[in-house]
């Protein structure tokens, strides 16, 4: 064959300059040191800014590899994300056990105080799909993997520590019932629509989820703020075989906190990645959240002694009648290198146990127990998920005789893979420190049936609804005729209606009204009457369980060019010491210079950064530049948001965006005007009971 003699053709070099220079020298960027860009198989590539081609302007060739290679993995890059449960976020962590209970289980975080087990959480919204925003109105995930000396356990929960259903069997229609319609394919991330309220309508077990549903807790202000449940009701099992019911809690140590309705929809507008900036930056800042694991245990006699059965998942047991004992603490402490391989990658499953901790005959668990290996069989694309990384156990050997499969990389070596064997080779079962399941003894007729124990399906709907606030209450009632507006069937409203005349009287005539009904509803058919003597829990809601302090929440403060240098130092210093955090927005992103001449680089420019991110707001403007800003929109919008959502605001040259905004005869305690330090430090004080909610019953006046 003839060596080619042509080289390049005239101008070809001018696309090649950026990484080979017109000598043939090789130009090395900014990257890893001497590293060289390589194909999957190793091959150095010279040029990978043009693909191989016939002349200048002819056709790309088949030959390139390269292209080829790099095109084909591209291609390939995304997994089928999770049915449910898709748009979710993972920190690492690390669990410490505060309170040792080996007489109790086996388990092997729980043996002795002190001892750190590594972690992974995952928390996550249900309905929408990777692409939806942070604060839709959903259940939220709370799934951690326990990465044990005696093997990986994952407790994966929810943030509401009941479910719509009882039985696996239904799960495949409430999901396809929240989903986008499959014909429209919308609405996303919303639960607003006619399926699903048909569906519920339908379905009067879920009546107590819905008042969970409905409230404040799908709303959350950030996942350090809320709480998560195992939801079932699992076995601990000690050395000697003796089994204890159990409940998981876990409780988050800054206090629950939400937000109000308005706010999630503005705050999905500002910023629909809320939740995952919120979780991120803290963790940055050091600010580290924390949650204490608690436990709810009881043996057989004081489970037969309520009403309902202890295994009906849409029943909790009120912390009044059996008291959370915190036996550790859940810290996330290091964010994931790369959110595909860990957030992505990671896969839970409800059966992932270890020696101390069995299931019950819960029928939603032993659903769940089925379908999540599956789930990551399709997701994963074969067996061997558990060698990725973050799957893998980290303080146990692994050794079986598992071989084979997509992606496998630990074939055993030699001639045996299987047991027993004659060879000596190879490990064996251990009777003594193996896992052994609860000795049970279940016996009963093979039939498609729902015991008579799971029919109650008010009593701890109306239980869970009594024990808000007034101020909870009515957002339950305003979330109920905003969701049901939304159906274009009338029955599906009066059906819904018909079931909230079991929980509450007042309840169903106020969405009634709200809805517009004629009349109200019969009663919808029961099998068991509504029991009206539960006492109320106040564990139950938010506004008793909030935080303590103002600590790891966010200040917005809102100012311009000439701001008093004083009083804006002294507001940063009070925040600081409150544990808090000070955010500047300011009319340009580049920030405003005080009156001592100091330019303070902004955070958000006006209308990027809207009150409704932050907890609390400062407007404090120079004299010369107040009247410029409150004839800007965004700053009239960010005083009128604070006021309308109840938070605390301090003024300080306002006067003319308090008149803009039509507020100068409303302001009340829940104001402060930053005329002294002492003013300063009580509105930081004020701010740690985060809402001024006086001010709510006089919003629409």
């Amino acid at each position: 064959m003839k060596k080619d003699k042509s080289g390049p053709a005239k101008g070809a070099f001018s696309a090649l300059v950026s990484d080979v220079g017109a000598g043939g020298e090789f130009h090395q960027h900014a990257g890893d040191g001497d590293a060289r860009l390589t194909t999957a198989q190793g091959v150095v590539i010279a040029d990978n800014q043009n693909s191989l081609r016939t002349g200048p302007t002819g056709p790309t060739l088949l030959e390139d590899f390269a292209l080829r290679e790099k095109i084909f993995h591209f291609d390939h890059e995304r997994i089928p994300e999770r049915v449910v449960h898709a748009r979710g976020f993972g920190i690492h962590g690390i669990f410490e056990c505060t309170h040792a209970i080996p007489e109790i289980t086996r388990a092997a975080p729980f043996q002795t105080e002190g001892k750190i087990t590594e972690t992974f959480v995952r928390f996550s919204t249900v309905a929408g799909s990777k692409g939806s925003a942070d604060l839709a109105r959903d259940v939220r995930g709370f799934a951690v993997k326990f990465y044990t000396d005696e093997g990986n356990w994952d407790l994966v929960g929810n943030n509401i520590p009941v479910f719509f259903i009882q039985d696996a069997i239904k799960f495949p229609d409430l999901v396809h019932a929240v989903k986008p319609a499959p014909d429209r394919g919308f609405p996303q991330a919303q639960s607003a629509h006619d399926n699903f309220w048909d569906f519920i309508s339908l379905t009067p077990e879920s009546m107590h989820m819905i008042m969970w549903q409905m409230s404040d807790r799908t709303i959350p202000k950030s996942f350090r703020t809320m709480e998560g449940f195992g939801v079932h009701t699992f076995r601990f099992v000690n050395g000697a075989g003796e089994s204890t019911f159990v409940k998981f809690h876990w409780k988050p140590r800054q206090g629950l906190q939400s937000v109000l309705w308005d706010e999630a929809v503005k705050i999905n507008g500002a910023d629909p990645d809320r939740h995952r900036r919120d979780l991120w930056e803290a963790i940055e800042a050091g600010d580290l959240p924390e949650w204490d694991l608690g436990v709810q245990m009881f043996d057989q006699d004081f489970a037969d002694s309520f009403d309902f059965d202890v295994l009906d998942p849409t029943k909790i047991i009120p912390e009044e009648e059996c008291p959370v004992e915190i036996i550790g603490t859940l810290t996330l402490d290091r964010l994931v290198d790369n959110f595909f391989a860990e957030t992505e990658q990671v896969a839970f499953c409800t059966q992932n146990v270890i020696p101390g901790i069995d299931f019950t005959n819960d029928p939603l668990l032993q659903g769940r127990n089925f379908s999540y290996l599956d789930t990551q069989l399709k997701r994963l694309g074969g067996p061997n998920f558990t060698k990725l990384p973050i799957n893998a156990p980290r303080g146990c050997p692994v050794s079986n005789y598992q071989q084979d499969g997509h992606m496998q990389t630990a074939n055993r070596k030699g001639r045996v893979n299987y047991e027993p064997n004659g060879w000596g080779e190879g490990p064996r079962a251990h009777p003594l420190e193996g896992y052994v399941s609860f000795v049970a003894r279940d016996e009963g007729e093979k039939r498609r049936l729902r015991p008579e124990s799971f029919a109650d399906h008010y009593s701890q709907a109306r239980l869970f609804y009594t024990s808000q606030t007034e101020i909870e209450q009515g957002h339950i009632r305003n979330a109920l005729i905003f969701e049901l507006s939304k159906c274009v069937v009338e029955d599906i409203r009066i059906r819904i209606v018909a079931h909230l005349r079991h929980i509450d009287s007042d309840l169903a005539a106020g969405v009634a009204q709200g809805l517009g009904l004629a009349a109200l509803p019969e009663p919808a058919p029961t099998m068991v009457p509504t029991r009206t003597d539960l006492v109320p829990s106040d564990a139950l809601s938010i506004l008793k369980n909030g935080p303590l302090s103002f600590a790891g929440r966010t200040v917005g403060v809102l100012m311009s060019d000439g701001v008093d240098a004083a009083a804006l130092a002294s507001l940063s210093l009070a925040i600081a010491d409150a544990g808090a955090m000070m955010k500047i927005v300011a009319p340009s992103i580049g920030g405003a210079t005080d009156s001592g001449g100091t330019l303070h680089p902004a955070d958000e420019k006006i209308g990027g950064g809207p009150s409704v991110l932050f907890d609390a707001v400062a407007i404090l403007l120079g004299p010369d530049t107040a009247a410029t800003v409150a004839m800007n929109p965004s700053a009239q919008d960010f005083l009128r948001d604070a006021h309308a959502h109840c938070k605390f605001i301090a003024l300080d040259q306002a006067n003319d965006l308090v008149k803009a905004c039509g507020l100068t005869t409303k302001l009340d305690d829940g104001y402060f005007s930053l005329t002294s330090g002492d003013a300063i430090v009580d509105f930081v004080e004020a701010c740690a009971d985060l809402r001024f909610w006086k001010r709510e019953a006089t919003l629409a006046m």
